[in-house]
């Protein structure tokens, strides 16, 4: 896997929400599956565990 597009995740959650109606975190949830996640505690989490080990998991 490579790593997610944070401005990319950012940008869909944003129109999901303003655009479509969705909750944050509906929209935060609907990014994360367009990269390939499950949801965005997947997401979150990832990018976390990326941050903290400098590298690919």
């Amino acid at each position: 896997m490579t790593i997610p597009d944070i401005e990319d995740f950012e940008e869909r959650a944003a129109i999901a929400e303003y655009d479509g109606g969705l909750s944050r975190s509906d929209a935060e949830d609907l990014a994360a599956r367009a990269q390939g996640f499950a949801g965005a505690d997947d997401y979150w989490e990832w990018l976390a565990d990326y941050v903290v080990r400098r590298r690919l998991p």
